[in-house]
């Protein structure tokens, strides 16, 4: 017998659930069957995927299944054939994903083959080279200059603190020497 999960939802999770929905969707199947799948997948019940998707998920990828509905309309005519992304839907699922529209131009340079379908494998590969690029992007000398900047600061931070504690001292004298007058002239 399986342990059913009740931790929290994580992206990855996420991601699996809205790539099974909307395959279910292309394929013309319900989404109470992919909500079944994605539970046996993840350890969690299919009421629990369908709230997830429902409440939260749905909203992000409402151009995603408009995609979907229309690949699932073409799929009815020919149930056989596998649909094949053109360049027009692929490119209206990519803006439908903000954080995929912002790399679209990259995505669309390093991968010739947009067409088919995407793997965890292609994507996972993608984004791990993504970040290599972005941490090339920033220049050693800004690095430097940030660095130098840092101990500056630094410098001045303590310089400041030191002052405080002369101030500190200094008005402390002050009272005891004006404590001291008050006595004396009483």
């Amino acid at each position: 017998m399986t342990t059913i999960r009740q931790d929290a939802w994580s992206t990855d999770e996420d991601l699996i659930l809205a790539e099974v929905v909307l395959r279910h969707i292309r394929e013309g199947s319900t989404q109470l069957s992919a909500f079944e799948e994605v539970g046996e997948r993840l350890s969690r019940t299919s009421a629990a995927c369908g709230f997830r998707w429902n409440s939260a998920i749905r909203k992000k990828y409402e151009s995603a299944i408009a995609l979907a509905k229309k690949q699932r309309s073409k799929g009815k005519k020919s149930q056989l054939e596998a649909v094949e992304w053109s360049e027009e839907n692929s490119e209206e699922l990519v803006d439908s994903v903000p954080a995929v529209a912002e790399v679209k131009e990259t995505l669309v340079e390093k991968t010739p083959m947009l067409n088919q379908p995407l793997t965890m494998e292609t994507v996972l590969s993608f984004l791990e080279e993504y970040h290599e690029n972005t941490k090339k992007q920033v220049p050693e000398e800004e690095i430097e200059q940030l660095r130098n900047e840092n101990i500056q600061l630094q410098r001045e931070l303590e310089k400041v603190k030191e002052e405080k504690k002369i101030m500190t001292e200094d008005y402390r004298a002050l009272l005891s020497i004006m404590d001291r007058a008050r006595k004396l002239s009483i």
